[in-house]
């Protein structure tokens, strides 16, 4: 301190009581601060890590695509853990409300291939894809009808909505111009086959300019067989429209339904206990529109 303050010290002892006073509760104040602020710090670290986990519902009505007859509802619940989807869930409707099908995805192996069950209750048709050691694609033509199922290779496999996936991540190539390849897994076939995804026009859906994307097979085949258009909105990327073969049935269980399935609105967020009434929502046999 020097000479000269221990002698101000000396004759003003009162004054360097309260100071020193002053220091040590402002000590203690600092220190109850930081307890405090470790305390919260251990509270918030076991959520600091994680990411927000997100239920978004949404509905798309398929129509024929040449008399516009309702011939179901596809009702999707979402749940993703930040920009990470996770699972899917699907109820299917006829146009009477009756719930007839469902199918349950698993993105966390695979955002591309995810693993999924599809059921379908008015034929007893079941098909899917189980990740394990290796990919199996397995099908069971009706409730009479044993399993089969065989192996797949994991080779640029798109399965399923992980279309949707597959779509957003080729999105800088596709709207540049380029034919993207992928194997596209036919679960009632038990095998993939090579298509190509390629940039077909634009268009103005429900007021948002987007993009179509045509899904062809490969080869000269894809001249031959039907194809299946895409229409995304260009602003959010979101699915508006889809065109082609559905991955239902008709009510014989004959050839795969030809619809056009609008997604007229965007998604919504959605609760847990949705996600469990859809699951546990019974299903019945029903008739869809044609």
């Amino acid at each position: 301190m020097g000479i000269v303050a221990i002698g101000l010290l000396a004759l003003n002892p009162g004054k360097h009581k309260l100071r020193i006073q002053a220091m040590a509760f402002l000590s203690k104040q600092i220190k109850r601060l930081r307890l405090r602020s470790w305390s919260l710090l251990a509270l918030l670290a076991p959520t600091l890590g994680q990411a927000q986990v997100v239920l978004r519902f949404e509905e798309g009505i398929a129509r024929s695509p040449d008399s516009q007859v309702e011939l179901y509802r596809e009702q999707h619940l979402v749940r993703s853990e930040g920009d990470r989807l996770t699972e899917r869930l699907v109820l299917y409707r006829c146009p009477d409300g009756t719930a007839f099908a469902r199918k349950r995805l698993d993105y966390r192996a695979s955002a591309l291939a995810p693993q999924f069950r599809f059921e379908d209750s008015r034929l007893g048709y079941v098909e899917g894809l189980r990740q394990g050691p290796a990919l199996q694609l397995f099908v069971r033509p009706d409730a009479k009808a044993a399993e089969r199922s065989a192996a797949v290779s994991r080779n640029r496999l798109v399965a399923d909505a992980g279309f949707d996936e597959f779509i957003r991540l080729s999105w800088p190539a596709l709207v540049n111009g380029q034919s993207v390849p992928l194997a596209f897994a036919i679960p009632s076939r038990l095998e993939s086959l090579d298509f190509t995804v390629r940039l077909a026009g634009e268009a103005r859906i429900q007021g948002e300019q987007a993009w179509v994307f045509r899904l062809r097979l490969s080869g000269w085949l894809g001249w031959l067989a039907p194809h299946i258009d895409v229409t995304y909105s260009q602003s959010s990327r979101r699915l508006l429209r889809f065109e082609g073969l559905s991955n239902l049935r008709d009510n014989t269980g004959g050839n795969p339904l030809l619809a056009q399935i609008v997604f007229a609105t965007p998604a919504r967020l959605a609760s847990e206990s949705q996600w469990q009434a859809t699951l546990q929502t019974p299903l019945s046999a029903c008739r869809t529109g044609r």
